[in-house]
């Protein structure tokens, strides 16, 4: 379930990062979402290490991995960020879904390692 988890959330990405940069989409920004899509991005960060250590420490293989889809909520939340943050500083209202293409590029080597690694 969690590769095929993945394997949705890099396409998801991968559709609408080609969507936004097609159409030419320029997000608005506030403060209020940069601020909030940083705690975001910090507590995902943590949960992901936290599970990751736990999953680690028992020797358990699902809770490692679910550790590794934290982390790339926690990427996909700093990708936002650093796209509302290039937007709002520099105009380059392309940076987010840019970014987006990286975290595809993220999903296809997990879902690799989940289907076809070794276990």
């Amino acid at each position: 379930m969690i590769g095929i988890g993945f394997a949705l959330l890099g396409l998801y990405l991968l559709a609408q990062s080609t969507i936004v940069l097609a159409g030419g989409f320029h997000p608005r920004h506030s403060p209020l979402g940069i601020a909030w899509t940083a705690v975001t991005a910090a507590v995902m960060f943590a949960l992901a290490y936290g599970k990751a250590r736990t999953g680690a420490a028992l020797d358990n293989p699902v809770l490692r991995t679910e550790g590794r889809v934290t982390l790339i909520d926690g990427l996909l939340a700093a990708a936002v960020l650093l796209g509302l943050v290039l937007n709002s500083t520099l105009g380059w209202w392309w940076a987010d879904p840019a970014a987006g293409y990286v975290l595809v590029h993220y999903a296809v080597r997990e879902v690799h390692e989940i289907f076809f690694g070794e276990h």
